[in-house]
């Protein structure tokens, strides 16, 4: 894309200003408080409000270019009103960004991005949505929230090149939560078992997830876990019922399910909620709150909308979950296709494939424990075990450098052995049938080690004011070990790729990114010819897609 790097600084900061935007006006309704949310979580709740648009409004209408920049427009436009009396929070959000900024300059893109990450975001660009666009692409199977907001970012001179924005929408929004979270316990003079659980996600996701073009679906869905961990610490020792709170929960939860419908497992973590509410209220009165929470509404639209889009893109509410496939409709996709996927899936992650080897007999392999031995040959060492040991120097250096012989009384309730036990029982789920970091791997590891060193970390009585230095110190030792490795990764690019980044600062657009199915030579764009007859393509396909195909409305690319 040549265009001036300024030009593209000044339109990504516009655009995270339209998002605060939307945030900041629907907050005011959906916590129903007159204070002003920070903006971090406006940040969040631009994106809930987003989201749900994107996905809602694909049934009608693509995504063009002329209708994102409206709607980044009005976004401004709230901005401007709702905002324009909070400078502090403008220039330390933006100045966040600011440093984020340089993870958005990418050459090299994941695997995933031009094999379906892309061909589904454009896709959403160009049409509205269609009927059984699964038989096109077996990635298009498994829509994720990031592809709708991917396609809200589809703009007049950026054109697709900020399809990598959502994901530094959500690390960047994370990071402003859990700054301002720490500094409110500086002011307050006040630290306990949650801000070290804070500061430990800050560096987390600053020194591990610093590769923007890495995140996908997974890592910021991760990112969104390790939020909400947070706010449901510190909901279960609140001493009365925090109705903000609880809706932060939910957004968040909509959010990290929408991203990746797997992690609808990750509902569990409410139980030590309900049981926290129970406490104080009765299974009528419960209810009564939650269907008296906008952000519960929220919740469910969102999950309906992603449930929706799953079974119209292939027959199945969650994909390749077999038990919610309806696999006798036109556009499903057949129980064994499912069947074979799943188990792929499977194999991939138990490490019995790669990009240039496969197990044989695959199904034999994945049954019970036979791949651990292969598992921890292939992956465990050396993926799992410098991962493990990153975080386990992490861990001994906080500890070091907030150790004191003198110690202080801190309190575990049975809420929060619940939330671990959970947590543990996840990582059991997790390694039985998808033991692959990027499936969750990342997170529950870092949350089972971290939250018992918060607790006993914060049992260390330290004086106040050096604690807030050592906080301080490692924030900013965070965010330039973030600045540090992605100037490595793109000096990197830079001499690997022959890459510009002032002149051409993302990443290169081929003839791949647009290709409907590894099996077939037809694009996307040649779907779109052949629909207005500029080209005869029926001969390319499988007739069940040639089927579909006419039943469809494409139009030209631009």
């Amino acid at each position: 894309m040549d265009t001036n790097i300024l030009i593209i600084f000044l339109a990504y900061l516009s655009l995270i200003c339209s998002v605060i935007g939307y945030g900041s006006l629907f907050s005011k309704y959906i916590f129903k408080k007159k204070n002003n949310l920070n903006f971090g979580y406006a940040g969040i709740v631009g994106i809930v409000i987003l989201s749900i648009y994107s996905f809602f409004s694909h049934i009608f209408i693509a995504h063009s270019m002329e209708h994102n920049l409206i709607l980044a427009l009005f976004g401004i436009l709230f901005f401007l009103i709702f905002c324009r009396n909070r400078s502090k929070e403008i220039l330390f959000s933006l100045s966040i960004f600011s440093i984020i900024f340089i993870s958005l300059i990418i050459f090299k893109t994941h695997d995933d991005f031009p094999y379906y990450h892309f061909g589904y975001s454009y896709y959403i660009t160009q049409t509205s949505l269609h009927i059984g666009v699964g038989q096109f692409n077996h990635g298009f199977n498994t829509p994720s929230l990031i592809f709708y907001l991917n396609s809200l970012f589809y703009l007049p001179l950026i054109k697709f090149y900020f399809f990598h924005l959502p994901a530094v929408l959500f690390l960047g929004f994370t990071n402003i939560i859990f700054i301002k979270y720490l500094t409110d316990a500086f002011k307050n003079k006040e630290i306990n078992f949650t801000h070290y659980f804070t500061l430990f996600g800050i560096l987390f996701i600053n020194i591990f997830f610093y590769r923007i073009a890495e995140h996908g679906t997974d890592r910021s869905a991760q990112i969104l876990i390790f939020l909400l961990l947070l706010e449901v610490l510190i909901f279960i020792y609140l001493e009365s019922l925090d109705n903000m709170r609880l809706s932060k929960i939910l957004l968040l939860l909509g959010l990290i399910i929408s991203l990746k419908a797997f992690y609808v497992l990750y509902i569990i973590i409410l139980i030590p909620v309900f049981f926290k509410l129970k406490e104080n209220y009765s299974f009528k009165n419960i209810f009564i709150i939650l269907i008296n929470n906008y952000s519960f509404y929220l919740f469910t639209g969102l999950f309906l909308l992603v449930l929706l889009t799953n079974f119209v893109n292939s027959g199945c509410l969650i994909y390749p979950v077999g038990l919610t496939c309806f696999t006798n409709l036109d556009w499903s996709i057949s129980y064994e296709l499912v069947k074979h996927m799943n188990n792929w899936y499977e194999q991939w992650s138990k490490a019995g494939a790669g990009p240039n080897f496969r197990v044989t007999n695959a199904s034999e392999y994945i049954k019970g424990f036979n791949w651990t031995s292969n598992w921890m040959d292939k992956y465990f060492f050396n993926k799992v075990s410098d991962f493990l040991f990153g975080i386990f120097f992490l861990t001994i250096i906080v500890g070091a450098l907030s150790y004191s012989k003198e110690k202080k009384f801190f309190f575990i309730n049975k809420y929060a052995y619940l939330l671990y036990f959970l947590l543990i029982l996840l990582l059991f789920e997790w390694f039985y049938n998808h033991p692959s970091l990027r499936y969750g791997g990342f997170i529950l590891f870092c949350s089972i080690l971290f939250i018992p060193a918060s607790f006993l970390y914060s049992g260390f009585k330290v004086n106040f004011y050096k604690l807030k230095k050592i906080f301080s110190l490692l924030i900013i030792f965070s965010l330039l070990v973030f600045v540090g490795r992605n100037l490595f990764r793109i000096n990197s690019e830079i001499t690997k790729y022959d890459f510009n980044p002032l002149k051409d600062f993302s990443y290169r657009v081929k003839k791949g990114h647009y290709s409907i199915q590894e099996s077939m030579d037809s694009p996307i764009k040649n779907f779109i010819a052949c629909k207005n007859k500029t080209v005869d393509c029926k001969g390319n396909i499988e007739p069940k897609v040639s089927k579909l195909l006419n039943k469809f409305k494409f139009t030209r690319e631009n």
